[in-house]
């Protein structure tokens, strides 16, 4: 059996939006219109470099603007935010992915996130593509490859990615060769991942650069908390604003299913779904996010208690483990504690939780201790919980010990207190 729930968690999310059938999967690049609408996979990854996923979470598909943000990383990092921004502005268009309104004065694209921004942006990464499939790569932590077929689609149709090239490098902001650029921006957005790897290259930025699975860095954190901000104010195009409210997550999307969805210094979410609404956003993306948001409680704008780190006791002796909670103990806190409480599970064993230090309590958080209570108790583990709140982690057929009860009861073979 077993014993972490948040596996679980994700997999009833999953089940609870795959009859979500609203959208259709894009067409206009022919290449993406043989995607199968019931593909739907969703992945989390959290800062320990552990990820969990769910669904088609491993099925490959083309990372079209998902690869914006990335590709503007390696843009900041090779020229440097001053440069950057005198080429590409920084403010929320509130018009679709393809529009072609620039700066009036200084041609400049609005922002790196629609398609005007993300040409030239793709121009101002050092040493060509080869740079940004490797940077792409880097911030995997796996070698990516490229979709031929999807590029050669894209350079078929992409007629108006080259007019917004050409009025670009009309109005002086694009330097480079306008055709060359195009290209470029074509092969990166027909570079192959999956939603578990969107959500490692989330959690990449949400890291500060550095990849939580391999542990290299790729970018810095002034570079990463950059790219954050523009994802927040202008990923999600003319959805940003209502994105921000609803689901409160730093995020892109992209025409292929996928988005790409970070917390900052806690986690990052990578989700596919083809079926789009008309904005060209995933369907069933969208309505996972607001799912994880609203559970997990992982909204941006979500104030934290201010408090030292979320576990203060730490206690494994003779096949019982004690672990004294603090502060405000949300879903990062609970993910990690979970998991690390189930890989240590020891049959005969005794959990001893105290929670009086608690302030809040997050619904997800007691709803992952209380499943992993039930199920190590299952599993042959006795659990004493010590919360003079009495907020009913424990199944009906056991009760609470207040702490004083709780220390008086242990002290005397397993001491909990320093």
């Amino acid at each position: 059996m077993a014993l972490n729930p948040i596996p679980d968690l994700l997999d009833a999310l999953r089940a609870s939006l795959a009859g979500l059938d609203d959208g259709r999967v894009a067409e206009y690049i022919p290449e993406l219109a043989h995607a199968d609408p019931t593909w739907f996979g969703l992945a989390l990854a959290t800062l320990d470099g552990h990820v969990y996923a769910s669904g088609d979470a491993d099925q490959p598909f083309t990372l079209q603007s998902v690869s914006k943000p990335f590709v503007y990383a390696l843009a900041l990092t090779d020229r440097g935010l001053d440069e950057v921004v005198q080429r590409v502005g920084l403010e929320p268009s509130g018009e679709a992915f393809n529009a072609t309104r620039l700066e009036p004065g200084t041609g400049r694209p609005p922002n790196p996130m629609v398609n005007a921004g993300a040409i030239l942006t793709a121009s101002l990464v050092a040493d060509g593509f080869p740079r940004v499939l490797a940077g792409l790569g880097a911030f995997a932590g796996r070698v990516l490859g490229v979709d031929e077929r999807a590029y050669e689609s894209e350079v078929e149709t992409g007629d108006r990615n080259r007019a917004i090239a050409y009025l670009m490098r009309t109005a002086g902001s694009l330097q480079a060769d306008a055709e060359q650029s195009v290209r470029r921006y074509f092969r990166q957005c027909a570079v192959q991942v999956t939603a578990r790897d969107l959500a490692v290259m989330s959690a990449t930025l949400a890291n500060g650069g550095v990849n939580p699975v391999t542990g290299e860095p790729v970018v810095t954190r002034d570079v990463a908390s950059h790219v954050l901000t523009v994802m927040a104010t202008c990923g999600m195009y003319d959805f940003a604003g209502e994105w921000l409210l609803r689901v409160g997550l730093p995020a892109k999307s992209g025409v292929s299913g996928g988005i790409a969805a970070a917390l900052p210094a806690q986690l990052g979410i990578g989700l596919f779904s083809p079926p789009l609404d008309d904005r060209g956003t995933s369907v069933r993306g969208i309505a996972a996010c607001e799912e994880l948001s609203a559970r997990f409680g992982l909204h941006l704008m979500r104030p934290p208690a201010r408090t030292a780190s979320a576990v203060y006791l730490v206690e494994n002796r003779d096949r019982v483990l004690v672990r004294g909670l603090q502060g405000d103990f949300g879903f990062a806190a609970a993910e990690a504690l979970t998991r690390e409480l189930a890989g240590q599970a020891v049959e005969g064993g005794l959990l001893v939780l105290d929670l009086d230090r608690v302030g809040q309590l997050h619904p997800v958080a007691a709803q992952l201790l209380g499943t992993l209570i039930e199920r190590l108790t299952a599993y042959g583990m006795t659990a004493v919980v010590a919360d003079g709140d009495r907020r009913g982690l424990l199944p009906q057929a056991h009760r609470e010990f207040g702490a004083l009860e709780l220390a008086l009861r242990w002290s005397e073979s397993t001491p909990i207190r320093a």
